[in-house]
């Protein structure tokens, strides 16, 4: 059995700026305040982190932040069914991603997770918006660690507890968008894939070092082999 960790945005959906949007609402209801959320890169980054460095540009400090983090949620997520529901925000499938998903559960020997910045409610509405619910067994969130390091590992315990696989990270495969999505498999021994569809070139992904790089998921015959060359590696390693 092969364990694929997938990131959402960029990666399985287009999200369109409907987190933006409702982290913009939810900031001002809870702080009054956003921070220069306009030109703030969210790319690989996890939410809470997202909302510590806006706050900080804003003079917050940590101690203060940590108080009062957790009220920031409950309207980020109820701004986001909003946002999710508008024409001009609602969030659609990256190129392939639902045909490929489809084959990789019909074959039935790949356990399914997430590896994402999103809070794990967040994840479920924007996957559920793109029509790409009910995938995925297991994953790891930004609302499990501000670290985005610390997913992988999170990801990895979770799978193998459900599946009784016992499985190692350098046997888990991350696909990714950015270079935190490559950065954060390499710190962990993970193997990774980064595709190019969430804003990054080729080359600036290539310059990370992934084992794999992708212009994106369309080819689904393609994307199988590269699933089953990468984990005919970690089989031979074991």
């Amino acid at each position: 059995m092969s364990l694929l960790l997938f990131d959402v945005d960029g990666t399985l959906v287009k999200s369109r700026g409907a987190g933006r949007v409702a982290l913009r609402a939810a900031m001002l209801e809870v702080w009054g305040l956003t921070g220069p959320i306009d030109g703030h890169d969210f790319r690989g980054k996890t939410d809470p982190w997202i909302v510590r460095q806006l706050l900080r540009f804003s003079g917050w400090e940590d101690g203060k932040i940590d108080a009062r983090l957790p009220e920031v949620w409950e309207p980020y997520l109820r701004h986001l069914d909003a946002a999710l529901a508008s024409s001009r925000t609602r969030p659609s499938p990256c190129a392939g991603v639902p045909r490929l998903l489809e084959r990789l559960t019909a074959e039935g020997h790949h356990l399914l997770g997430l590896v994402t910045g999103n809070v794990a409610e967040g994840a479920t509405r924007k996957l559920r918006a793109a029509g790409l619910d009910g995938r995925f067994e297991i994953g790891a969130f930004g609302s499990d660690s501000e670290c985005r390091d610390d997913l992988p590992p999170l990801a990895v315990a979770r799978a193998s507890r459900l599946s009784g696989f016992g499985f190692r990270l350098d046997e888990a495969i991350v696909i990714g968008d950015t270079p935190e999505d490559v950065r954060c498999a390499r710190v962990n021994g993970a193997r990774v894939i980064a595709v190019a569809t969430g804003g990054f070139d080729a080359g600036v992904l290539q310059a990370h070092g992934p084992d794999l790089l992708l212009e994106d998921l369309a080819d689904t015959e393609a994307v199988l082999e590269a699933f089953e060359g990468l984990g005919a590696s970690v089989r031979g390693d074991r």
